[in-house]
């Protein structure tokens, strides 16, 4: 093993798979192509033999939480009150973190049918453009500094609190925050909250987003696999604008293809890859499991955290 993975348990994906041996699936094969992501690869393979043993880990871990929350209440002589299993999901821009949350999401809700579970990203805490553009940060978007911290952490407060709240929500169309548009959170059971941002916290570091987690989870990958994966998404994205001229990706369509690709390679290398190497990937031992990618998009390693 080597010292970037220091306290985890390597496992190889023919390890993982032996650890669960239910093969009845709980979703078909048109729920997994509607939750997957613009060029992202995943078979109903893949869910037998990496997010099936997830799931039952993920119940360990719930368990776990249930117990310490009330044998905590029993020593406090208060009473437990509810709160959300909260798990959080990072990962580098497009190397697949949206379809695991929503894969997530379904598996956990046919898992637990009497229990509600929610998906919230972290891109809805992203200053408005205005905004960004006012502290002339505009070009550094989804860095630290892009992000309402203070919102967001208060977010998480009031969900461990079990209260009910509205956060804003964010575009990929039009690469913003929607005026006067809410998603409420109420008191669900199961809280995913997935972004490049989960385990940082640069303006106060007395507290992370991670001490709000009870299970989390790094989706890591080689970064010239990720790049490749990011260059085929713009070139994806761009298609799909050239029939919307309201979608953000319109504006790229005059351009050839040549310099398109160009635009989108200069936009990985100043600014996704600098965000990754700088940010997101210091921040991967914080997960408790860390879900490798090979070229292919398929998972070939697990390391869980010991």
């Amino acid at each position: 093993m080597t010292s970037e993975f220091v306290n985890f348990e390597r496992l190889t994906r023919s390890a993982w798979k032996n650890l669960h041996k239910e093969t009845k699936l709980p979703l078909t094969p048109d729920e997994l192509q509607t939750i997957t992501s613009l060029n992202d690869k995943i078979d109903l393979n893949d869910v037998i033999e990496v997010y099936l043993p997830l799931i039952n880990l993920i119940q360990i871990y719930q368990i776990n939480q249930e117990n310490l929350t009330f044998s905590k209440s029993l020593f406090l002589k208060k009473e437990a009150h509810k709160r959300p299993f909260i798990i959080g999901i990072s990962g580098s821009v497009a190397v697949g973190k949206s379809t695991t949350s929503r894969l997530l999401q379904l598996l956990l809700t046919r898992t637990y049918p009497n229990s509600h579970v929610q998906l919230v990203t972290t891109d809805g805490f992203i200053y408005p453009n205005q905004e960004l553009m006012a502290k002339n940060i505009l070009n550094r978007k989804g860095f630290p500094e892009s992000y309402n911290m203070e919102q967001l952490l208060n977010f998480l407060d009031t969900m461990k609190n079990g209260q009910k709240a509205a956060i804003p929500v964010y575009s990929h169309e039009i690469y913003d925050i929607v005026p006067n548009k809410w998603q409420t959170i109420a008191a669900p059971d199961f809280l995913i909250v997935e972004g490049i941002n989960v385990f940082q916290n640069q303006q106060n570091n007395r507290l992370y987003m991670s001490d709000y987690f009870d299970f989390s989870i790094y989706i890591d990958a080689d970064r010239h696999h990720i790049e490749n994966w990011y260059l085929e998404r713009f070139a994806s994205l761009l298609d799909l604008a050239r029939h919307d001229h309201n979608n953000y990706y319109a504006r790229f369509t005059s351009l050839s293809q040549t310099e398109a690709m160009s635009f989108a390679k200069e936009v990985w290398t100043t600014i996704n890859l600098v965000n990754l190497e700088k940010y997101i990937e210091p921040t991967r031992n914080r997960a408790e499991l860390i879900l490798h990618k090979a070229k292919d998009h398929k998972i070939d390693e697990i390391y869980l955290k010991k």
